[in-house]
């Protein structure tokens, strides 16, 4: 659906060359919610933009439904642009139209007859829950309010791609879920191909089926949420999901873990469905095997359950290691050496 092969953007910056993005690969499957995440100049923003061309790349392929979009024709590249909805963090919505008038606006531009106009939106507001709310106009809206005229309006002209810029950052929490419920929605019953990007991890956690991980133009970490979650590799990868997740001890206490602990420390990472069964006593005691549950968590993602504990095993070298590789055939284990806090 969407793929970015070797993909550079440069800008010049003080007469000298700035990579906001430099050689990033990645390929968005049909049908998925694709996340980016980042710090504040990460490079995500340059990213998205370069989707559609509204940046256009210094170097490398940008496939868009099988075309290298930054190849194609004027008359080509407006036609790929309806097909591309955008959802944006400031809302950009139009304060002299009304919220009927706002999602009528892109059909009328594509020419739409006026009575499918008139149908269109009446669909739209009712997918969004805002039947009640046409004639009002976006100062009367709340904030999540207006963030559902401009998913609404975004998917007006049938869009197959949505693209979300920080589309929840400016949200409290609360509608913030709300938010990542529809575009759920949107994505369950449209199967329309979200590509968004933010710096919450809790908005990576709720809805996204991959990620990647950006830091100073390139991506330094991708794959599905659960591995990322699972065995992150980097350390800005790591302090992302310890900001929604900790399922580590916290390094002061570590000291004062192995003190009163000296047997060897593990973390156990538990997937869906293995959560709720007696693996850890069955084979500790297959062994005749000491343990001890230190630290540990059961958090949800993308509906399935995630399990981390440390975990101290106590007895002999040998007897450890024949538990550690019998749990490794059902949970992923990895030693707590201290080099991860």
């Amino acid at each position: 659906m969407i793929q970015f092969e070797e993909v550079s953007k440069v800008f010049t910056l003080n007469r000298k060359p700035f990579y906001a993005v430099e050689n990033v690969s990645l390929s968005v499957g049909q049908g998925e919610i694709f996340g980016v995440i980042g710090f504040s100049g990460a490079g995500k923003s340059t990213l998205l933009r370069l989707v559609n061309l509204l940046e256009r790349p210094t170097s490398g392929r940008i496939i868009v439904h099988n075309r290298d979009i930054t190849t194609v024709s004027p008359k080509e590249l407006q036609d790929m642009r309806r097909r591309i909805g955008m959802v944006f963090q400031t809302f950009n919505l139009f304060n002299s139209r009304t919220v009927y008038g706002n999602l009528a606006y892109p059909l009328k531009l594509a020419k739409t007859p006026k009575e499918q106009v008139d149908a269109r939106v009446k669909e739209l507001l009712r997918f969004v829950g805002l039947e009640d709310k046409a004639e009002y106009y976006p100062e009367q809206l709340s904030g999540g309010q207006k963030q559902r005229v401009g998913i609404a309006r975004a998917l007006a002209t049938s869009p197959d791609i949505l693209i979300c810029d920080e589309a929840t950052s400016a949200l409290d929490p609360e509608t913030t879920g709300e938010i990542l419920k529809l575009l759920k929605k949107v994505n369950e019953e449209y199967g329309i191909t979200i590509l968004l990007i933010t710096h919450e991890m809790n908005v990576i956690r709720s809805i996204c089926h991959r990620v990647a991980v950006m830091e100073r133009g390139r991506v330094i970490e991708e794959g599905p949420i659960f591995d990322i979650f699972a065995n992150p590799q980097e350390a800005t990868t790591k302090n992302f999901i310890r900001s929604v997740i900790q399922d580590q001890l916290p390094s002061s206490l570590l000291e004062k873990v192995r003190q009163k602990h000296p047997g060897r420390l593990y973390r156990l990472i538990f997937k869906d469905g293995i959560t709720s069964e007696p693996v850890l006593s069955r084979i500790s005691r297959k062994y005749d095997l000491d343990f001890n549950i230190v630290y540990g968590s059961i958090n949800e993602l993308q509906g399935s359950l995630f399990g981390s504990l440390i975990v101290e095993f106590i007895g002999e070298d040998s007897k450890i290691h024949q538990v550690v590789e019998e749990l490794r055939s059902v949970v992923e284990a990895l030693e707590v050496d201290g080099s991860d806090h």
